[in-house]
């Protein structure tokens, strides 16, 4: 069933969050799977269920704490979803898209957008941090647009450009810090598939030979709602292991997902740290 929502709705969930926290947060952060700790460095938090907020998607997958946080990080105001939802999980793309629009009526203008992902690129490995350059929007090329529907002109123009979805200035900021901090890092191709099954082994020679870097089943429905809104973006993929493409090869599973999340957790704390002390 679609799901078109409307300036009321959005400014329903405004509404309620406002009455818990009476505060103007400058950066919005997703936090992916196994990266739910970092959530807990945020300074005078409040913490909102994502349940309590009207319309909100629920979180359902492990990993996924589904709350809501607004504090202060290294000074700076900022409100971080503590999990978030995916396609997979029932939603439609639209109220995937929700709270980053919700993020941008509180006051928002930039999005640090994290997430775990599969290395497509045979340098890549578990623990490794990708800066994300560009994105591939396979599930986006079939129709599963966020944007589908009615324009919201309050928002953004009905044919929003990609060009440099990933602001170019933020991605260098994250390069120095990760270099300054010893963190393997790399600049990337993210590529967005529906799930949840992980890909055959077919599926991942053919990501591969069209460009993508690494693979996930998040983050893309999210950053084209914030670019839409206006807002600049980061993104940062934590590989949580690397895809061969080879039968015979140990399947992916969830567990080294989360398991890659604690190695990740400081190194992807470190570089949103430096990136939000020297804006």
């Amino acid at each position: 069933m679609e799901e078109f929502y409307t300036m009321h709705e959005f400014n329903e969930a405004v509404a309620v969050i406002r009455r818990h926290a009476d505060m103007q947060p400058r950066v919005g952060m997703i936090l992916g799977s196994g990266l739910n700790a970092l959530a807990e460095a945020v300074e005078d938090a409040t913490v909102i269920p994502f349940a309590d907020i009207p319309h909100f998607p629920i979180s359902t997958v492990e990993g996924h704490s589904g709350r809501l946080i607004l504090g202060l990080l290294e000074g700076v105001p900022v409100v971080v979803m503590q999990g978030r939802a995916h396609y997979y999980e029932g939603y439609s793309m639209g109220r995937v898209g929700l709270p980053v629009r919700v993020m941008r009526l509180l006051g928002c203008e930039l999005l640090i957008v994290t997430n775990a992902a599969g290395g497509l690129n045979m340098t890549y490995r578990a623990g490794d941090v990708m800066i994300i350059r560009d994105h591939i929007n396979l599930i986006g090329m079939a129709g599963l647009n966020p944007l589908r529907g009615p324009n919201l002109a309050e928002f953004g123009p009905r044919f929003p450009s990609m060009n440099d979805a990933y602001d170019p200035a933020l991605r260098r900021l994250a390069q120095e810090i990760a270099l300054e901090a010893a963190i393997p890092a790399h600049l990337g191709v993210y590529i967005c598939l529906a799930g949840p099954s992980f890909e055959t082994v077919a599926d991942v020679r053919f990501l591969r030979l069209i460009g993508a870097d690494a693979v996930g089943m998040s983050t893309v429905p999210e950053v084209i709602t914030a670019r839409h809104s206006g807002m600049r973006v980061l993104g940062l993929s934590g590989i949580s292991n690397t895809l061969v493409g080879e039968e015979g090869a140990p399947p992916p599973n969830h567990e080294e997902v989360l398991a890659a999340g604690r190695v990740l957790t400081p190194r992807l704390e470190t570089i949103i740290r430096g990136v939000l002390h020297r804006l």
